[in-house]
């Protein structure tokens, strides 16, 4: 579905690049989380995905055509929600007229039904909103466009508790087969158990690419007391629970839900060691 074949990128006025010869492959039916430290690349890479940027070098594919020639029929079928952003002074009603078709399988049912799982009125004036008001009104707007890619930038930023555990069921329940999500986040424990495709960047490259199916077959994540650590635990920090430990998972024993944070920090671990 998406193919981001070799490519180079900067922004102008800064010596370093980016991203140098990055490859990466997205698949149909996954919801992915794009995790990395600051300044790795995850906006940059969403925004090349969307075609607002483009590479020096190598191509960014979307179904075999490149993201940066912008054509219509590619962009009616993928939706980016930015990290920082601000919607016009009008009506939901007024700012749905103007830009459902834009989509061809826009669904006002699927709009309603996901602000009211966000508890907002169905016909809010976006300029009385605040800014988690509007995150939740732009998700619910995404959703309902239907498109078969998905960009989130840190989606969960501004919302309080209970709106992230909205979050996670509005866009679990809004999942298809044929739609592809990708969500670029810090907020790691909002979103890990939606996620089941992992993707780590380092510094211009990839440190991780892997599913969640995986990963539950390679490792362990539990906690230990100090008597406990042995030579099977591949990575451990210390927590009020214990020491949060990865072990590799052995024959017959059960699986463990993934601990995103801790994997992100062993991963980035290694990756440093190996640099």
């Amino acid at each position: 579905m998406i193919d981001v074949q070799n490519i180079s990128f900067g922004y102008r006025g800064q010596k370093r690049r980016v991203f140098h010869d990055f490859s990466l492959q997205l698949e149909e039916n996954r919801i992915y989380g794009l995790l990395g430290k600051n300044g790795t690349g995850k906006s940059t890479l969403l925004y090349l995905l969307a075609g607002l940027l483009r590479p020096s070098a190598g191509r960014v594919c979307f179904d075999g055509v490149e993201t940066k020639l912008r054509r219509p029929e590619q962009l009616r079928e993928l939706f980016l929600i930015p990290e920082e952003f601000d919607l016009p002074a009008i009506s939901l009603d007024e700012y749905v007229r103007l830009n459902a078709p834009f989509y061809p399988r826009f669904s006002e049912a699927v709009l309603r039904e996901c602000l009211a799982e966000f508890e907002l009125t169905e016909a809010p004036h976006l300029a009385q909103l605040s800014m988690g008001q509007k995150k939740k009104v732009l998700m619910s707007f995404a959703l309902a466009t239907n498109t078969r890619l998905l960009l989130m930038d840190e989606p969960t930023n501004g919302l309080d508790i209970p709106s992230k555990q909205q979050f996670r069921k509005v866009v679990a329940q809004r999942m298809s087969e044929e739609r592809t999500l990708l969500i670029s986040t810090h907020q790691v424990h909002d979103v890990e158990q939606l996620l089941d495709h992992i993707v780590i960047l380092s510094d211009g490259g990839l440190l991780l690419n892997e599913s969640v199916g995986k990963l539950t077959e390679q490792y362990r994540f539990e906690y230990r007391t100090p008597g406990q650590m042995d030579a099977t635990v591949l990575y451990s920090e210390p927590s009020l629970q214990g020491n949060a430990v990865i072990v590799g998972r052995q024959a017959g024993e059960e699986e463990t839900p993934v601990n995103l944070e801790l994997l992100f920090n062993y991963t980035t671990a290694k990756g440093d060691k190996q640099q």
